[in-house]
């Protein structure tokens, strides 16, 4: 399984991106995908994940209300809508898999995940 995330870049205070992430392989819709953001010098942190069916959904609290997941089966795409940027949101967004088919809820801890994407920088400057 490959994981290849897109939708990066450079945005003003207050705009919006969405990030996405394509998946290989034929068994997508059986894992809960998650999205994780890296900031220089800092700890890589949760930010959304969403369930295998697509209808459980959990984000850290500094995006409620801004950040949507979610995900299209048919597709083998996980998305990521950024609204309301902030200079803090400014980081390399990462899409991951679940370690686990068919999980129960959704995972928010790193070492939930084990398969990873590449990356994609998100920048919020004026």
């Amino acid at each position: 399984v490959q994981l290849q995330a897109s939708g990066g870049g450079l945005v003003q205070p207050g705009g919006s991106l969405r990030l996405s992430c394509a998946a290989s392989g034929r068994t997508f819709s059986n894992y809960a995908m998650g999205w994780f953001r890296q900031a220089p010098g800092k700890d890589r942190e949760f930010v959304a994940a969403v369930n295998w069916g697509g209808r459980i959904t959990s984000y850290v609290d500094s995006v409620k209300g801004r950040f949507t997941i979610s995900r299209d089966n048919t597709k083998n795409t996980v998305y990521l809508q950024m609204n309301s940027l902030k200079p803090e949101d400014t980081a390399v967004y990462y899409c991951a898999r679940d370690r686990r088919e068919f999980r129960a809820g959704v995972g928010v801890q790193l070492s939930d995940y084990d398969v990873w994407g590449q990356g994609t920088q998100v920048t919020v400057s004026s």
